[in-house]
């Protein structure tokens, strides 16, 4: 797939200033509204958790036209055993204002993210959408993904109470 050219989007690392602006694109979606707390004030886990992701190497990318976060998701390396040690790119959050999908801001954001990741030694991209996305699903599966794995989800509900 080429290279996007927004001439108006910006595609950054996020800082922790930006954490109000990627939570309300979190809360910004009929799941996540549900499981969001977008403040103010700001509940004190969210920074807790981009600092422990961000020491771990991770990085949450931001795409922004003129002043506006419009645009996230979340890239980590995990590295392992398998498959002779391949470093896989494990991407998470990603969400486009719902006024502006559909405009190629989401796939900006993964094309900059697949080159981050090749750039930081991953051999594969990886990544979950909840069964009831269909819009989602499709929108990977434009970008190249292939829906290879059956996924299972445990909560734990000792740590979701910290």
């Amino acid at each position: 797939m080429p290279p996007l050219h927004l001439p108006d989007l910006t595609l950054r690392e996020a800082t922790e200033a930006d954490l109000p602006a990627i939570v309300a694109l979190l809360a910004d979606d009929v799941l996540g509204g549900g499981r969001e707390e977008p403040g103010p004030p700001l509940p004190r886990g969210y920074a807790a958790g981009f600092r422990a992701m961000t020491a771990q190497g991770g990085i949450v990318l931001v795409a922004e036209q003129g002043d506006a976060v419009v645009g996230c998701l979340q890239l980590d390396i995990l590295h392992g055993v398998s498959q002779r040690g391949l470093a896989r790119a494990q991407v998470e959050g990603v969400r486009v204002a719902s006024h502006r999908r559909g405009h190629g801001i989401g796939a900006a954001l993964m094309q900059e993210a697949m080159r981050r990741a090749t750039a930081m030694g991953a051999g594969s991209m990886q990544l979950t959408t909840n069964a009831a996305r269909h819009d989602a699903q499709r929108f990977y599966a434009r970008l190249g993904f292939v829906q290879s794995h059956l996924g299972f989800k445990l909560e734990i509900k000792e740590a979701r109470q910290r």
